[in-house]
């Protein structure tokens, strides 16, 4: 082996390369003392925000979290090996009310500011070299140094270790946007597939036009915002006052309805005592019982788990607990039984029994949580005209305001701390399928109020139109069709469809040639089409299971993903704790290494 310094090169900048770097700041005194280390970043994008935060965007655009609720630093409700070391949330950093929602701009210097006082705390041995280009290819033997091929270099960077922090990546077509694609070029119509909106072209969608989204999450507020305020309409109270060069967006989905509101009010009063249900000790059963089974959440029965099966109900019954807790704490007047005997009976109860239990114990329905009643909204609703499905779909959106911001409906607020609680859990199980990070979404990581109201304005001016749920798209007769199971018979023609969602890159089909290429040359991907890591250090694994001694990974595109790109305050968050294992885990290794070479 060569001498020289020891190299790790980190393969994106954004809030998870930078939330790594902090921890190797971090942990570089107890672990990297007086070792010189270079560290290079690999980024198109600046530091600190990389692509999606970068600051270079409209200043339409906010953030999905209240400003108190972003942090980029650990505290002491982080479980790690390594020292807290904290810092100011985004609204103390920026001055702001904490109840703000900040535009992406703010939190984009709010990241480039940690990214420069990360730097700045690192070392004087620890030298850190951003390349504004692309990775393109990870070569090298397990025993060696590693190759980092970059685009327009010749020559690769020489590393050590790699850490990929690739965040969110795009995706080839799938084969059903493929044959869409083909008929809106074939036909002169407008398709465009899944992307980040803020990247997206939307020049061609014309004043007037009709134009048909499928998607009723978080990309669907930002191409509402860039169509309408971004098209130069305004807001006046209740009402939005059009510019005349906005398009008529006609949206549904698989639910009909938007993503819920975020909760408008504080936490006051005792908190659920969570996990009750579901903690480390059910989770380390479950990853018992996936011992030699294979990487999968639908394994066969006999071996490993099933989501649905095994799983849900364990979630479901912490996310009751949660909210019964919360009832029968601060609104007893709505129940008929004490909390202590109503928690008894809980505890040991299951399926009907704890449905009889919460029907005798809970008077109104309205208190009691359906979590299937939420995952599907328009179940078994039926509009027999448009009009009458604008009215529906408008009181709805009404409502679920009205409840969000209502402290007396505050079990809500306490199934969004068991859904947190889960996640935190539910991270050590790997790949659990699509379907929980969606619903978690809808639940938990639903618009500002706001942005609901302005839906609401948008419905009443003619420039946003319902289409229901269980959204249906063909493209025939040289038009695209839509129709939902809300409006039977009902069809919306449009020469312009826009698919309101992030990209669904899997190792086979992401655009990132890096990522690609490391799963053809033999990492392990899971049944969902996640990079496979070890959940202790997020070392990338081979198909034999077995790590990489010199590669890892972390974020969404790995089976170690977390529930969203920053950590609220206090709640322990795992994207710290991977972090910091993965930080000291690199550490220790350039350290050994450094010292072989010096005896060497």
């Amino acid at each position: 082996m060569s001498g020289g310094r020891p190299s790790l090169v980190i393969v994106g900048a954004g809030p998870r390369g930078t939330g790594l770097l902090e921890r190797i700041a971090a942990n570089a005194p107890e672990l990297y003392a007086d070792s010189g280390l270079d560290v290079h970043l690999v980024d198109p994008h600046p530091p600190g925000g990389g692509r999606i935060w970068r600051e270079e965007q409209s200043p339409l655009l906010w953030m999905n979290s209240q400003a108190q609720d972003v942090t980029m630093f650990t505290d002491e409700t982080v479980a790690m090996a390594g020292p807290v070391l904290e810092g100011p949330t985004l609204h103390e950093w920026a001055g702001l009310d904490g109840r703000t929602f900040a535009d992406r701009q703010r939190q984009g210097a709010y990241m480039r500011w940690v990214y420069e006082k990360t730097v700045a705390a690192l070392p004087p041995g620890i030298t850190v070299h951003h390349h504004p280009t692309r990775a393109l290819r990870v070569g090298g033997s397990r025993e060696g140094r590693q190759q980092v091929w970059l685009e327009g270099r010749p020559r690769p960077l020489l590393a050590d270790l790699v850490v990929l922090a690739l965040g969110h990546l795009d995706a080839e077509l799938d084969e059903e946007q493929r044959e869409l694609a083909a008929y809106a070029r074939e036909h002169g119509l407008l398709h465009l597939p899944p992307d980040f909106t803020a990247d997206s072209d939307l020049s061609a969608l014309a004043p007037g036009e009709p134009v048909l989204v499928r998607g009723f999450g978080l990309a669907f507020v930002d191409l509402m915002v860039l169509l309408t305020e971004g098209r130069g309409g305004r807001y006046d109270g209740e009402e939005y006052v059009p510019s005349g060069r906005e398009p008529v967006l006609y949206v549904g989905s698989r639910r009909g309805v938007p993503y819920h509101s975020k909760i408008g009010y504080d936490w006051e009063g005792e908190r659920p005592p969570l996990p009750r249900f579901f903690g480390p000790g059910e989770v380390d059963e479950l990853l018992a019982r996936r011992w030699g089974s294979p990487r999968s959440s639908e394994a066969e029965s006999g071996g490993g788990f099933d989501f649905r099966r095994d799983v849900w109900p364990l979630v479901e019954k912490e996310l009751g607990f949660a909210h019964y807790h919360r009832l029968f704490t601060a609104h007893p007047e709505r129940t008929a039984l004490p909390w202590a005997d109503f928690e008894e009976k809980y505890a040991a109860g299951d399926g009907a029994d704890l449905q009889a239990l919460v029907a005798s114990a809970v008077p109104d329905p309205a208190d009691r949580l359906d979590l299937a009643a939420l995952d599907h909204p328009l179940d078994g609703v039926r509009h027999t005209s448009r009009e009458k499905l604008q009215t529906g779909l408008r009181t709805y959106i009404e409502d679920d305001l009205n409840r969000r911001h209502d402290p007396s409906k505050s079990p809500d607020l306490a199934v969004f701390i068991g859904l947190l609680s889960v996640y935190g859990q539910l991270v050590r199980l790997g790949d659990i399928g699509s379907w929980w990070h969606g619903f978690f979404s809808y639940l938990a990581s639903g618009p500002p109020g706001p942005r609901l109201r302005q839906m609401l304005a948008l419905s009443r001016a003619g420039i946003l139109k319902f289409l229901g749920a269980d959204m249906t798209v063909t493209a025939e007769d040289g038009v695209f069709r839509a129709g939902s199971a809300t409006l039977p018979g009902a069809v919306t023609e449009a020469r312009a469809l826009v698919e309101a969602r992030l990209p669904h890159p899997t190792v086979a089909r992401t655009r990132d040639v890096l990522l690609r290429e490391l799963w053809e040359d033999g990492a392990a991907a899971t049944p969902e089409g996640l990079l496979a890591v070890d959940p202790v250090d997020g070392r990338v694994l081979d198909r034999s299971g077995t790590p990489h001694p010199r590669r890892f990974a972390l974020g969404p595109h790995t089976d170690a993903r977390g529930s969203g790109a920053f950590t609220r305050p206090r709640t322990g968050g795992p994207a710290f704790r991977q972090n910091d294992a993965t930080a000291r885990a690199a550490l220790v290794f350039l350290r050994d290494l450094h010292y072989a070479r010096g005896v060497a």
